[in-house]
């Protein structure tokens, strides 16, 4: 099954796409839907239809309650940033303010030179799990969903806490759809393409195969520390390939295009545009 949140006469609406049909699921966005302890049998009802020719899709949960975020989770970046394979996960978070659609434009904060892409795999909750086992994770995990950990890297690392260069406002883009694990080969361990482009140029690729943390990990360490509650979202982390790591390091400027690719999942088109600020603001 395949669910997103669309942009519907100034509102936005859960749907379930079915070919070039999205139906309309009766909940305001994805995350409201998963709020429904029976959300799968609500996914499957039938409803108005909107065409997809021309849909504007929204993230495709708009406002998570929680935003986990992991760091140096792939093998091949792990190296390239110069660093040992760590025994636990690296989390961070981000605020709902950063999220944006799959097509929207990523705003590049005047503050900073040095925003960097990360195309990642990201982790959708569809149930309440605390301390979790690996057979409860993988009942808990609602689907998968393409994100991209856009980063202003001299934020980032103004101190050794990484928050403040993670989640600068509308830099964040998320779907365009939640796949459900059955729909995926490996399903709740999807093994999955990850190809990150910029103005047409790959620069990142790689496959889940090269995560230290699996999602079924992740689901379980990080429920320890919370609840993880339906519609809450984990990026698992961006293989090797980032401007930053290069030599001389790259970093987007308005105008860049960034496409990144999940396969069995879809596509994020994003262009980079410079963030206006008025006067005095």
């Amino acid at each position: 099954m395949r669910l997103a949140t669309l942009r519907i006469a100034g509102a936005t609406r859960a749907v379930r796409i079915d070919g070039v049909h999205a139906v309309d699921l009766g909940h305001a966005d994805v995350g409201a839907l998963l709020a429904h302890p029976d959300w799968p049998e609500r996914a499957t009802v039938d409803g108005p239809t909107h065409s997809l020719a021309g849909a504007e899709f929204a993230p495709v949960v708009p406002t998570p309650g929680k935003i986990w975020c992991v760091g140096l989770n792939y093998r091949g970046h792990i190296l390239e940033m110069g660093r040992e394979l760590p025994e636990f996960p690296t989390l961070f978070a981000k605020f709902a303010d950063a999220l944006i659609g799959p097509n929207d434009s990523i705003m590049l904060p005047p503050e900073s030179d040095a925003v960097d892409w990360e195309a990642e795999l990201a982790v959708v909750i569809g149930r309440p799990l605390r301390r979790a086992s690996h057979t409860e994770a993988a009942a808990g995990i609602a689907g998968f969903t393409a994100a991209n950990d856009v980063t202003a890297r001299d934020w980032q690392f103004r101190t050794r806490e990484w928050l403040q260069g993670k989640t600068f406002e509308a830099t964040t883009p998320i779907g365009p759809v939640l796949v459900t694990p059955d729909e995926l080969p490996g399903g709740v361990r999807p093994r999955l393409d990850i190809t990150g482009y910029v103005d047409g140029r790959i620069v990142q690729q790689s496959r889940t195969d090269d995560l230290v943390f699996d999602p079924l990990d992740l689901v379980c360490y990080i429920s320890t520390i919370t609840t993880l509650r339906p519609g809450d979202v984990i990026l698992t982390g961006t293989p090797a390939g980032v401007g930053h790591a290069r030599t001389p390091a790259q970093y987007l400027r308005p105008g860049n295009r960034l496409i990144t690719e999940v396969s069995g999942i879809g596509r994020l088109d994003n262009r980079a545009d410079a963030e206006l600020v008025e006067a005095g603001a």
